[in-house]
């Protein structure tokens, strides 16, 4: 059986709970005309949503138009049942519509979802308490050692072959990339992401860094090939660290980098710097305090720590649809929770950078190539699953765009460390991006 036989296999299996994202399919009279209270809902929910340029096209072929302005996008119900299911919790019935196909859209997906993001902020505020709660988003599930595993096991272990139809070809990062100049390809922009993380921490040959989270070992890699520095890298991730002390063996790096499968707050042993890259979002603010320490005991006294990071800009829980059926347990920090570890383990912070908008041009470089290959992952899993991820993929674009999800680095020492640089000219004596990849 190939690969992509037993992926597929696996997601028709109702026993593996693991990827599920198909939903049944309704069975409902989509002939019938609407009733008037059905076109009065459809109306409410718009003006509940801050009314959006946005034309209805229902089951039967109606059309109802926006309040006062011309429609920019088109959205199509195609059963009755559909329109009570988006009324009675859209942040969770949009995607799945979407996904079963219940819910089609005319217009650009990242724009239409950004629009909608911006209507909807502005409205909220005048929503009475009762809708608040109707349509609230719920707390992420657990991020204990066991359910962590489950919870990265539902994500990062699709397999290998579906994230290189539309990653980066260089070292596979799934994290955000670094713009420096905005015409840069996915590739030059995720090596100089990597080459701005060693120079924060100020990489030197012979040193020794503990990395929570590695992906698929790209960071690990740039770090021993190109600053001589030995790497420990957890994961528990299986898929990932297969991918990764294979591509270490190949590039002759295997001697410099130990892929460990196993959680970070396993972590044993004092280095001259930690990193985290897009791991934190995944941890659980519960755990924060753990993290805080984890790392204080992780740090030589004169070590350097980097965690990179989705946030937000104040707290707030992760939207329904993506907690539920793509990140399981994720939680993006607000600045002020970001910053509380910091306090937490009486650090220093050195440096805090916003990337928000890299984080936005790295994801459309990754739609256009999952667009691309969408035939590909149709046939590897099934089209409910192309259809989610294409989702995913637009939401997160417009998450960023509209400013509700943001992308922190954040570079931190002991407190009472004093070997510290005095500016930060040595991050761009040169570019980061390398000219040709």
């Amino acid at each position: 059986m190939t690969q992509s036989t037993a992926q597929k296999t696996e997601r028709t299996d109702p026993e593996h709970k693991a990827h599920v994202l198909t939903l049944p399919l309704e069975e409902t009279q989509t002939d019938r005309q609407p009733h008037h209270y059905e076109r009065w809902l459809v109306a409410k929910l718009m003006r509940m949503a801050g009314s959006p340029p946005l034309r209805f096209r229902l089951w039967n072929g109606d059309v109802i138009e926006p309040e006062g302005q011309e429609a920019r996008f088109v959205l199509r119900l195609t059963d009755p049942k559909a329109l009570y299911t988006l009324v009675a919790n859209p942040n969770l019935a949009f995607g799945d519509l979407y996904s079963a196909g219940r819910l089609e859209v005319e217009g650009e997906l990242p724009d239409l979802m950004e629009t909608l993001y911006r209507s909807v902020h502005a409205a909220r505020q005048k929503w009475p308490r009762w809708l608040d709660a109707l349509w609230r988003n719920h707390n992420p599930r657990s991020t204990g050692i066991s359910e962590a595993r489950e919870n990265i096991h539902h994500h990062y272990d699709l397999g290998n072959e579906f994230y290189q139809l539309w990653l980066d070809r260089a070292e596979m990062q799934y994290t955000c990339a670094y713009y420096e100049q905005p015409d840069l390809t996915l590739e030059q922009a995720q090596l100089a992401k990597l080459e701005h993380v060693c120079r924060k921490l100020r990489l030197k040959p012979g040193m020794t860094v503990v990395e929570a989270g590695c992906g698929w070992g790209g960071l690990a890699r740039y770090m021993a090939r190109h600053y001589g520095v030995k790497v420990h890298s957890y994961n528990i991730s299986r898929e990932q660290l297969a991918y990764a002390r294979a591509e270490a063996r190949r590039q002759e790096l295997d001697h410099l980098i130990d892929y460990v499968e196993d959680d970070y707050r396993n972590i044993e042993g004092q280095y001259d710097a930690f990193v985290s890259i897009g791991m934190l979002e995944h941890v659980g603010k519960e755990n924060y305090p753990a993290l805080a320490e984890l790392i204080k005991r992780s740090l030589k006294p004169g070590g350097m720590a980097l965690l990179h990071s989705i946030g937000r800009n104040r707290p707030m829980l992760m939207n329904a649809w993506i907690e539920k059926r793509i990140f399981p347990g994720a939680y993006p920090p607000s600045i002020g929770e970001f910053i509380e570890i910091c306090e937490q383990g009486d650090f220093s912070v050195l440096d805090v950078e916003n990337l928000r908008l890299h984080y936005a041009q790295t994801l459309t470089h990754w739609m256009e190539r999952f667009n691309e290959n969408q035939d590909t992952v149709s046939e590897m899993y099934d089209e409910h699953f192309t259809r989610a991820w294409r989702m995913y993929l637009a939401g997160s674009i417009a998450a960023f765009r509209a400013g509700s999800l943001q992308l922190f680095q954040v570079v931190f020492t002991h407190g009472t460390n004093n070997d510290l640089p005095q500016n930060r000219k040595d991050l761009y004596t040169r570019p980061a991006a390398p000219e040709n990849v």
